[in-house]
């Protein structure tokens, strides 16, 4: 019997390991750190083996195939040991797509990946397909496989998922944006990010489509380097595109093959920039899937967002909150600050991934009254920021961030919660960092 050892209990592991154990693999389950009470019954109830708290060798080094959680770097010992053993290192999502027929719509892009695959989500619902939504949101893609027969799936694919990915095929797949993130597990060369990026193309058929940015320069300096046999189908706010979707005065077309649906702008529940880009995106994989334009309209005009990213969360005292606690990279909080109408009072911090500030400099300096840092280390937030603002103060908690910004904000101000950088030092994630601003926030 094949050997399947699991590195991570979490979400994407746990699936794993039911989805092996279901296919009649022997499987074992390691994460050094402890496992959730919900982790444990799902591994029990499946009769799966786990250790949790360490990683043993002699449990790892005899797997025939390892599937590591994307949240492992590459460069962990117990990653590395395996290596040297010669055993292959995959992601679930290659592990689950090898047990999965249904048509899949793959999202990749530094920003923009959940709100856009929620809507794709929401407008195939809308039109009664019988879809899954998984990948770096939702339930794991693996357990939904081991226990659900879908005939199609939207996922949301991290460039840490991507790695992990070789035979796996995307029947279409978007591709939003590339800016630099996450540089610190790519070497800190952005060349490596972008090869991850772009492996949400490969093994693509001329039957598949591929669905990109026109206006992203990095994307387009790169489409002439891969070989890619799938349809192209641009989207852009600059130029008119003969097929995909662009923008002209104040609405939005759409093109594929002999079918276009058009809209105004206005009429989106999503507005700014970044969100029109995330709407063509979904509007054109709704004509690829074929769905009435009546329904693509009632979706994209009807759609209410993603939790944790510009969440409205309360007014108190003539002075609005909100939490953008998935901005964790620069790009993300360039698009926060940029659609800010009023001073804010900005919440930023955590785990620096090799940030560089500069974009944000032209922004912070017109918006930006205040600072609040919300991490262990912010002396490159200070020594960055310092001279363009009012004032800079440090916090280690949600609740004290919130506190802070209640005593120095001004009525008609805006609290922003984008913190440009990971969660991990303070938070498990940066949705626990959201969850405990928006509790914060309601006890003011």
């Amino acid at each position: 019997m094949s050997r399947i050892v699991i590195l991570g209990g979490g979400e994407s592991g746990t699936g794993s390991a039911v989805l092996a154990r279901s296919k009649g693999y022997d499987v074992f389950l390691s994460d050094c750190n402890m496992l959730t009470d919900e982790a444990k019954k799902i591994l029990e109830k499946w009769d799966i083996p786990y250790e949790d708290g360490r990683h043993t060798p002699e449990l790892i080094l005899n797997a025939d195939q390892l599937i590591k959680s994307p949240g492992i770097p590459e460069d962990v010992p117990i990653v590395q040991r395996v290596k040297e053993n010669g055993i292959p290192v995959i992601s679930e999502i290659e592990f689950a797509g090898r047990y999965d027929s249904s048509v899949k719509i793959c999202i990749t892009g530094s920003n923009g990946k959940t709100t856009t695959t929620s809507i794709i989500y929401f407008l195939m619902k809308k039109a009664g397909m019988n879809v899954g939504l998984a990948g770096n949101i939702g339930q794991s893609y693996a357990y939904q496989v081991a226990t659900t027969k879908r005939d199609y799936y939207v996922l949301e694919l991290s460039s840490f998922q991507l790695d992990g990915m070789y035979d796996f095929k995307a029947d279409i797949a978007v591709l939003l944006n590339i800016t630099p993130d996450h540089l610190d597990r790519y070497g800190y060369d952005i060349s490596n990010y972008i090869k991850a990026k772009f492996r949400i193309t490969q093994n693509m058929s001329e039957n598949d489509c591929f669905i990109f940015c026109a206006d992203d320069q990095i994307t387009i300096s790169h489409l002439e380097k891969i070989v890619l046999q799938a349809k192209k189908l641009p989207f852009s706010q600059e130029n008119r595109v003969e097929e995909g979707a662009y923008t002209e005065s104040d609405q939005m077309f759409v093109k594929y093959q002999q079918s276009e649906y058009s809209m105004f702008l206005r009429e989106l529940s999503l507005q700014g920039k970044h969100n029109i880009y995330n709407s063509m995106a979904a509007a054109i994989t709704g004509k690829i899937l074929n769905i009435d334009n009546a329904i693509l309209k009632e979706s994209l005009a009807s759609f209410t967002g993603v939790e944790h990213r510009m969440e409205k969360v309360l007014k108190v005292k003539n002075v609005l909150y909100i939490n953008d606690s998935k901005g964790t990279n620069v790009n993300s909080t360039w698009y926060a600050l940029e659609s800010m109408t009023t001073p804010v009072i900005w919440i930023a911090g955590g785990k620096d991934k090799g940030n560089d500030y500069t974009p944000l400099f032209p922004l912070v300096r017109e918006k930006v009254r205040a600072i609040i840092c919300l991490g262990k280390d912010n002396r490159k937030l200070h020594s960055v920021f310092e001279e363009m603002v009012e004032s800079m103060h440090d916090t280690l908690s949600a609740e004290e961030a919130v506190q802070k910004a209640y005593e120095i904000a001004k009525p008609g101000e805006t609290v922003l919660l984008s913190p440009a950088c990971a969660s991990f030092d303070l938070f498990k994630n940066y949705e626990e960092r959201g969850k405990l601003f928006k509790e914060a926030v309601q006890k003011l």
